[in-house]
């Protein structure tokens, strides 16, 4: 006859009231013991700023299904004559284009940092940008088309004067996004090339020695400003 041997008890009970919760709270603790506190950082501000894009989309559909005057058509306003061709949405094409292969290069980048090869997550993190400078470029190019033509935040020559408003903000508010990632990719970059981030050599940005997780949560960054504009794109653009 086998011997039971008696389990040990390996919890304690759960404590009532308040206490209670804040045990069920805390008992996943070890999975962010393991994040570094940049990271963690990094999501934190991440999750603010989805609420404050998610508030301007909203802000944007409320706009156009209330209005009584109608909504101009994205297809037409957003078009371009190329060789006396009318191509709709060809810009916002290939900014779209311009932005989704900037997360793949962002991604190698990443790859490259935590395998320690300098010069190719260098030389990387420069492309990306170098993408992200071109769709910063494309959009400046469509802020002052739409101008020219009459578009203002409070009206445009097309019908609801909300258009204005809506397009400049959440263009606007992305781009600088965007702009402030190619400032922080080529400060990384630089910083990856000379070596800092395996010397601990003092300045912005810098991280203990060895940490190339600076590059990942750069990344982080970047991946969500792209994220946000596929939704952009559909919403905006599309719909």
């Amino acid at each position: 006859m086998m011997d039971t041997v008696p389990l040990r008890a390996s919890t304690t009970a759960r404590p009532d009231g308040w206490r209670g919760f804040v045990a069920d709270w805390s008992s996943d603790q070890r999975s962010f013991k393991g994040a570094s506190w940049g990271k963690v950082m990094m999501w934190i501000f991440l999750l603010s700023d989805t609420f404050i894009f998610g508030c301007f989309l909203l802000a944007y559909m409320t706009a156009r299904n209330s209005t009584t005057v109608p909504w101009p058509n994205p297809s037409e306003v957003f078009a371009l004559e190329i060789g006396g061709v009318h191509m709709p949405l060809i810009l916002i094409a290939i900014m779209t284009f311009v932005l989704i292969s900037s997360s793949g290069t962002m991604a190698m980048a990443v790859n490259c940092a935590y395998r320690r090869e300098r010069r190719k997550t260098a030389a990387l993190l420069v492309l990306t940008a170098i993408f992200g400078v071109t769709f910063v470029g494309m959009q400046a190019f469509e802020w002052s088309k739409l101008i020219h033509e009459g578009v203002r935040p409070w009206e445009n020559p097309w019908g609801a004067p909300q258009f204005g408003a809506a397009f400049f903000t959440i263009t606007g508010f992305h781009g600088t996004h965007v702009t402030i990632g190619v400032i922080i990719l080529l400060i990384m970059a630089r910083k990856v090339a000379r070596g800092s981030l395996d010397d601990q050599r003092p300045g912005f940005l810098t991280g203990r020695r060895g940490r190339y997780e600076m590059v990942e949560i750069a990344g982080l960054y970047w991946h969500f400003v792209d994220l946000v504009w596929v939704f952009i794109f559909a919403l905006f653009y599309l719909w």
